[in-house]
């Protein structure tokens, strides 16, 4: 069905951690145009994916595709679909031909048609989403938004770090829920700095009781699954809820905004990896050496079923531990992975590096 492309657009993106709040400022101040925020994503959001998807396919392209169509549900016109580094990519064109053929009517836009790195590309690609776009506006509301990534980021990490050693049961889970609120609610940069320095100090004064041994476990792993809990089962919380102190580098300030390059990290790691090997592949051997120097308890290594980028790095990670004596557990998920399962296995980790660390000291 063709559609006036000057009024407003029902614009929808693929649910991915709580950055689609920083998506939806963006459409509705930059672009003036009406944002779908689908449902949080459950095991119906999966279901619909996987029902729809080759067998083989990568678990994020599964919940991706379910979120897409709870979107067309809930009325988006327009979906947009991310780039990628790896099978991703290839991705965009996969899932919108999977939709048509199910008898959806939408327009699509798919960002990794606008890769060249170039402006003018990128201006067009906020131009099919948008044709009347004007891009002063556009720009600063993008800056905006990129603002609020940083802070959810920031924000985040705060909270997994501290929120294990609460003395007041829940006082972080509400503090983090009433930025999240306002997050979704702001229409200014001015709303958006004020929920961040409300969390901010919210966190600073909520006691705490953590020790200098308290135990701290670095993520590391596959970009979408590591950084998504509904995905990887909410796994920080889980470790948290355990009296952990987590750490975990992979989000999107870190990866995109301010990575520092590949050429910059390989120089780090040089011992251990010559080459690239996968989208995320140098940041999370990196990484995963950078927490056994710093005297981490334990890593985690978190990827999707059939991530082959992930798959090739997990001899170097076993060579990391073993040279710096640092356990490791790696998770895989698919659409199958369940909580008792989950959980099973981070308890016996658990037990493991706490004894390890008592026979250490």
């Amino acid at each position: 069905m063709k559609r006036d492309k000057q009024v407003k657009r029902k614009i929808a993106f693929p649910m991915i951690a709580h950055y689609n709040d920083a998506v939806r400022y963006f459409i509705e101040r930059g672009l003036g145009q009406t944002y779908i925020m689908q449902p949080a994503m459950t095991r119906r959001t999966m279901a619909l994916g996987e029902k729809l998807s080759p067998d083989m396919v990568c678990t994020p392209f599964k919940t991706i595709l379910g979120s897409m169509i709870e979107a067309l549900e809930a009325g988006a016109e327009v979906l947009i679909m991310t780039m990628g580094y790896c099978r991703l990519g290839y991705y965009g064109e996969l899932a919108e031909s999977i939709l048509r053929e199910q008898g959806y009517d939408f327009d699509y836009v798919n960002f990794a048609e606008y890769t060249t790195g170039h402006p003018k590309d990128y201006l067009k690609a906020v131009k099919a989403i948008c044709p009347h776009v004007r891009p002063a506006k556009a720009m600063k509301a993008l800056r905006e938004a990129l603002d609020m990534v940083k802070m959810i980021d920031d924000i985040e990490c705060q909270y997994y770090m501290n929120c294990g050693f609460e003395t007041e049961p829940g006082s972080f889970k509400a503090a983090l829920t009433r930025f999240y609120r306002d997050m979704r609610t702001a229409k200014t940069r001015k709303d958006i700095e004020a929920g961040y320095e409300n969390c901010r100090q919210a966190f600073e004064k909520l006691p705490i009781a953590k020790d200098q041994n308290a135990l701290k476990v670095g993520l590391i792993g596959e970009y979408f699954t590591v950084m998504d809990a509904f995905s990887n089962l909410d796994l920080e919380q889980a470790l948290a809820d355990m009296g952990v102190e987590v750490h975990r580098w992979m989000n999107v300030s870190h990866r995109n905004l301010d990575y520092p390059g590949e050429k910059n990290l390989h120089v780090r790691i040089k011992a251990y990896c010559r080459y690239e090997m996968g989208p995320t592949s140098t940041a999370n051997i990196w990484k995963a050496k950078k927490y056994a120097e710093d005297g981490f308890d334990g890593i985690i290594h978190v990827k999707s079923a059939g991530c082959t980028p992930e798959i090739e790095i997990m001899p170097v990670i076993r060579n990391i531990s073993e040279d710096y004596k640092i356990p490791v557990l790696f998770l895989t998920y698919d659409t199958q992975t369940a909580t008792a399962g989950l959980m099973t296995r981070l308890e016996a980790f658990y037990d493991m590096i706490a004894m390890r660390k008592k026979v250490i000291q």
